[in-house]
Parts: structure tokens; C-alpha cells; sequence
């Protein structure tokens, strides 16, 4: 809310909006009580003098003096005495000439009684009238007085003075006046109350701040690669972003899910579940319509309790490809360390030999270090004609090397450049990954050696890989290629895992022949379209 150029806060525009309206309100209120009140005091007022009039006509001894028309003064005294009881201006009885039998000023007895509107009463009607008389302006009502055979001999007025009508209807007024100021009080407290309660609500958030966050939260959820999907307590869906849809898309779940019952929609998911014990599902595989995903629910918790569950869920194949992606890379960093490692180690021999000046040693061991790469080099070209794998054994030659472990690429067959750039990458993550294991499978064993094998006829390809170490036992065959298991400790259990996967996207097959205390060997069969 602005006034002029001056933005209001949250808080003061709700107080002042809710003290706006208890003021309309209040001002109905009083408008139209007032006037129902002032009507009800002047209308409670003529009733009183109606009645005493009424009263005084059918006394017996008002009546008997005006049939007698012998007046002794008992009707100026009775007149008095009801006036001041019922405290009334006057109460005064005339015959049917209108001349005063009873009068607050004796003075003014037998004379005509004033103000015109006593004629109705003289002809036998009750009225009620405003008129002015020798006592100023009342209220006056006249009641007509008859004998016993039914004869009118009189009448009599009672009246009450316009002050104390207005006094009365004021008195009124204030209990009004009264009850708009508490209420307008307790609106304005209210309306204070009100406003920082809604205030702690909104986390003391202004509408403008609020609407910026729903935007970047939508914004968000949007963009996430991630299936998001919440629910409230009552299980039902309230929120589903654009890869959520992708994803329940490509099971068979086109229909819309918000509004309706998780349990119902997609049971799998298990947020009722959730939602009932509290406990949080974490990387749950969900497999429908021949894809796996990987699904973690969480409850939300507002103030300790329960009030929806927030599903997140992704296509595990995705992942898996970035895990073999990031896998491969690690191979390749990994083969370039142990490279500048070993290369580190023979630029110190030289300027050690260079600064002794002993440069007869010098050129023998660079004529040998030449001579080794110059056969290692020839050894993995002449066997593997794929420039990604050529480099990757190169350096997985120094790191073997530096672990005083002796790699033999076979001979007797050869790996041509693949046509499938995706396949070359697939296979040095399973090339990395298999050597890496022979690697520690020799820790403790003498003579280690391990060695690799290409051979690819048919658009077939047949890796082997073996080592002469420790061997495995019969009893972890059965869960060899399970992510996570290892008998080496935690935290392992990765790689013939990742084997296994890329294997297994490659259409491929991979067994293994093992002997305990004599070494394991790994083959390795994949579809292979060589690009020459």
C-alpha cells in the first residue's frame, strides 16, 4: 500500500485497514441506535405521561368533584401528589370548558387551560402532542375523564417538559458514546494484535519479498534437473516441477497428478509412508516401465510436526553415466600423476648427474631411459591402435612401474581405433578400472606381474586382463560386481561395480577364472566396430 511516495509496511497497512473499518462500523452503529434510541426515550416518556393520565381520569374522586361540580381543592391536591411522585412538569385537570381544576401554579386555577391542544380530549380522544404552555414548551398527553353513566365531565393532561425528553435521549446518546469507545478501543488493540500476528506468519516478510521468493522458488524447481513432487499431510499432491512430469512421463504416468491422492497416483513412491512414521526414505530404487529411478523422501516438519513430504527422484541410468564419465576422468588423472611423478624422478637424476659434471653417466642413463619408454611406447602401438587407450596405458605404465609391478600387453592380438567415440571411453573406464584391481590384488605377492590382452575379430572385441596375486575366494564370487562390496574395507567396492555397468551398457559380457594364491583372470567381451 503507498501513500503518495511512501510505501507502507505489512503490518501498519493491515492495522490501518482494520481501523478504518471497526471506524465505519462503529459510525453505522451509531446512527442508527441513536436514532432508534432517541425515538425509544421520547416514545418511553409519552407512554409514562399516557399512563398517568389515564390513571388520574379514573380516580373516583377526580371524577366525583367534576360530576358535583362542587371543587374543594382535593383535586389540586391529588394532581400535586402524583406529579411530584411520578416527577412530571404537571398534571392538570380541567372540565369540559377547559378552565384549570388543578395547576403547579395556584395562581393559575380556574383559568383556561392553554396551548390549543386540548380540544380532542374535551371530545373524548386520547392524544399525545408538543405544544407550549404556561410552563414553556412539553410533551403532553391528555386522557379524557367520564362519569359513572358514561358522561364526560373533563379531562386531564400530564406533562413533561421538552428538557427532560432531551435529557433522557442525551443520557442515551452516551451509553452509545460509551460503547463506541470501548469498541473502538479494543478494534485498534485487535487490530494490533492481528497485525503482527500475521506478520510472525509470514516470517516478517513484506508481500513484495514474499512474491520475489515464490518466483525464485519457482524458478528453481523449474530448472532443476531433479523430478520434485510434494504432497501436504493429507497426502495430497500440491506441487510437481517440469522434470518431475519428464520423468512420470516416460513410466506412463500422464495424467495430472496435483490434487490428487499420492498413494493413489504413484504408490511406489511411498509418501504416506512417510508421512505416517516420520522417517525419511533415502536413495530407494523404484523401478516401473523398464526404467530404474532414484528416489529419497523426506517429511516436512513446520514447528515439530508433520505437515506434507517432499519426494525427489532422478533416472538412475543418468547417473550412472555421469559416475562412469567421472570415472574415466579419474583414470586419466590418475595415469597423468603417476606420469609426473616418474618424469619428476628422472629430471632430479639428471640435474644431480648435470651438477656432479657427470655427463659420461648422464648420457648412459638417458640412452637407457630412452631405450625403455622408446620399447614401452613401441609395445603398446604396435598392440592397441586407439590414440585415447594408447595414452591411457602409457601412463598407466608409470604408475604400475613405480608400484615395481611388471605390465605384458600380449601380442597376440591387437585393439583397432573404435568408430564409436563412446565405446572408446566405456572401455578405458573397464580397462582402468580391472587393472586397478590387479594392482592391489598383488599387494604381498612376489613377482608381481599383470598382464593385458586385446583381440577383436568380427566386430567382436575380447579383453583380458589377469594378474598372479592373491586370488579370490568362492565365497565373495556371488557378489563380485555389487556397488559397495569389498573385502579390502569401507568406503570401496567402486570399481568392478563400474565394470560391470559399462559392460552392461556395451551389450557386453565379463567373467572371470580365479585361483587361490595363483592370480584371478577377467574377460571381458563387448560389441567393437573398428573405424578402418
Amino acid at each position: 500500500m503507498r501513500i503518495g511516495t511512501k510505501r507502507l509496511r505489512l503490518q501498519t497497512t493491515i492495522t490501518l485497514m482494520i481501523c478504518l473499518i471497526v471506524v465505519l462500523v462503529l459510525l453505522i452503529v451509531y446512527v442508527m441506535f441513536g436514532m432508534r434510541f432517541s425515538e425509544e426515550a421520547r416514545a418511553s416518556l409519552e407512554n409514562k405521561a399516557i399512563t398517568i393520565a389515564r390513571t388520574v381520569s379514573r380516580t373516583p374522586g377526580v371524577v366525583d368533584e367534576l360530576v358535583a361540580e362542587a371543587y374543594s381543592g382535593s383535586i389540586q391536591r391529588y394532581a400535586t401528589d402524583i406529579s411530584a411522585i411520578n416527577d412530571v412538569q404537571f398534571v392538570v385537570v380541567m372540565d369540559m370548558g377547559g378552565i384549570r381544576r388543578s395547576h403547579p401554579d395556584p395562581a393559575l386555577i380556574g383559568k383556561h387551560f392553554m396551548g390549543g391542544d386540548e380540544t380532542d380530549a374535551l371530545h373524548g380522544k386520547e392524544t399525545i402532542s408538543v405544544a407550549e404552555g404556561s410552563l414553556g414548551y412539553s410533551v403532553r398527553a391528555f386522557s379524557p375523564i367520564f362519569a359513572p353513566d358514561g358522561k364526560q365531565v373533563g379531562a386531564v393532561a400530564v406533562g413533561i417538559s421538552l428538557g427532560s425528553v432531551r435529557s433522557a435521549v442525551q443520557q442515551n446518546r452516551w451509553i452509545i458514546y460509551s460503547g463506541i469507545l470501548v469498541g473502538g478501543l479494543m478494534g485498534i488493540f485487535g487490530a494490533i494484535l492481528l497485525a503482527r500476528k500475521i506478520k510472525r506468519m509470514m516470517f516478517g516478510m513484506e508481500p513484495g519479498e514474499i512474491a520475489k521468493l515464490l518466483e525464485e522458488r519457482s524458478a528453481m524447481l523449474q530448472s532443476t534437473k531433479e523430478g520434485i513432487l510434494a504432497v501436504d499431510k493429507e497426502s495430497r499432491i500440491t506441487l510437481v516441477n517440469a522434470e518431475a512430469r519428464r520423468l512420470m512421463g516416460s513410466v506412463g504416468l500422464n495424467q495430472e497428478p496435483v490434487g490428487r491422492q499420492a498413494g493413489q497416483f504413484w504408490p511406489l513412491l511411498r509418501m504416506e509412508k512417510v508421512l505416517e512414521t516420520g522417517e525419511a526414505l533415502q536413495d530407494k530404487e523404484v523401478e516401473q516401465s523398464g526404467i530404474t529411478l532414484l528416489v529419497n523422501v523426506v517429511p516436512v516438519r513446520v514447528n515439530g510436526i508433520i505437515e506434507g513430504a517432499i519426494a525427489t527422484f532422478r533416472d538412475k541410468t543418468e547417473i550412472s553415466i555421469l559416475m562412469e564419465r567421472l570415472s574415466g576422468i579419474s583414470l586419466y588423472a590418475e595415469a597423468l600423476r603417476a606420469q609426473t611423478h616418474e618424469f619428476m624422478n628422472k629430471l632430479h637424476v639428471i640435474m644431480g648427474l648435470t651438477n656432479m659434471r657427470s655427463y659420461s653417466r648422464l648420457e648412459e642413463y638417458l640412452t637407457d631411459i630412452v631405450q625403455s619408454i622408446q620399447t614401452e611406447a613401441d609395445s603398446v602401438v604396435r598392440q592397441v591402435k586407439d590414440p585415447v587407450m594408447v595414452g591411457f596405458l602409457l601412463g598407466k605404465l608409470s604408475r604400475i612401474r613405480e608400484a615395481d609391478v611388471r605390465l605384458v600387453i600380449r601380442d597376440d592380438g591387437m585393439l583397432p581405433e573404435a568408430a564409436d567415440h563412446e565405446v572408446a571411453r566405456e572401455l578405458v573406464t573397464i580397462a582402468g578400472n580391472l587393472l586397478d584391481n590387479a594392482l592391489e590384488a598383488l599387494q604381498g605377492a612376489d613377482n608381481k606381474q599383470i598382464e593385458i590382452g586385446f583381440r577383436h575379430k568380427d566386430n567382436q572385441l575380447t579383453l583380458e586382463v589377469s594378474d598372479n596375486g592373491t586370488g579370490i575366494a568362492a565365497e565373495n564370487g556371488a557378489h563380485l560386481f555389487e556397488q559397495g562390496y569389498s573385502t579390502k574395507g569401507g568406503d570401496r567396492g567402486v570399481g568392478l561395480y563400474l565394470v560391470r555397468r559399462s559392460v552392461d551398457k556395451l551389450g557386453g559380457t565379463i567373467t572371470y577364472n580365479s585361483r587361490e594364491g595363483e592370480g584371478t583372470e577377467f574377460t571381458v567381451e563387448i560389441p567393437y566396430r573398428a573405424k578402418n
